[in-house]
């Protein structure tokens, strides 16, 4: 490790689609000392973000793409930022998405409040203390694997996003100390899907080699020691298969 800088994930939401049973869906903090990501902002984020930290404090939120499910709190944190007194990290909160859907990235901008920053898929975009790459994914509407790799440590992050299996993104996450993937089916699922299964996760993390995997965008109505026992016989031994819970915290170093 080059730094002491701790890069932390926690978990605020993880459902694909809705919320269920008081927890909410896409959503998690990335911290790098006192930096603070939210990436994606699904429904529930804003509540649960405020159990850990002050929503005035966060430095940026970065979307992977514009489903419901990953920023149905964007607006009410826009509102936050826009109503709620206190100090602030930055004037204007940056909420970085694509341009692919120009409708839902100018609506990240909210006077006084949020500015919308588009990222480029096609280079490595600084966000903040990170080094940020993105993979276009399989799925109905523009979306994109995020890479986040903290600048000081080369500690590597790099969440799936939604999408369909590719093999590809095997390749894009390489050497990554977590990998968060979109596991919204059990291993018996078959026909077309937007969404991996279990064992499609686990054979991502295989052939990426990434020391730790975290299943998210879970499904409903699946038992989540399926889904980790299926992702983990596909894994192998040499990844540890975990499966989101709310406010789990987890460091890369």
């Amino acid at each position: 490790m080059k730094g002491m800088v701790l890069v932390k994930l926690t978990v605020l939401g993880y459902y694909g689609g809705y919320p269920y049973d008081g927890v909410g869906t896409s959503s998690y903090l990335v911290t790098a000392g006192d930096y603070h990501l939210l990436l994606d902002c699904g429904s529930g984020a804003l509540n649960a973000l405020e159990e850990i930290l002050d929503p005035l404090q966060l430095d940026a939120v970065l979307l992977s793409h514009y489903h419901h499910d990953h920023t149905a709190d964007v607006g009410v944190l826009q509102y936050y930022w826009q109503l709620r007194q206190g100090d602030r990290k930055t004037p204007e909160l940056p909420i970085y998405g694509h341009t692919a859907d120009p409708l839902n990235f100018g609506a990240l901008t909210w006077a006084g409040a949020t500015v919308g920053r588009a990222y480029d898929p096609a280079v490595v975009n600084p966000i903040g203390p990170f080094d940020v790459t993105f993979m276009p994914t399989k799925h109905p509407v523009p979306a994109y694997a995020v890479k986040i790799v903290e600048r000081a440590t080369g500690e590597q992050l790099t969440f799936s996003a939604d999408t369909a299996y590719v093999p590809q993104l095997a390749d894009f996450a390489q050497g990554s100390q977590l990998l968060m993937t979109d596991t919204n089916f059990g291993a018996d699922k078959t026909g077309k899907m937007w969404h991996m299964t279990s064992t499609q996760s686990g054979a991502i993390a295989k052939a990426s080699h990434a020391k730790r995997l975290l299943l998210t965008h879970l499904p409903q109505d699946v038992p989540f020691d399926q889904l980790r026992d299926e992702a983990q016989a596909a894994a192998g031994d040499g990844v540890q298969v975990i499966v989101a819970q709310k406010y789990l915290q987890l460091d890369l170093g």
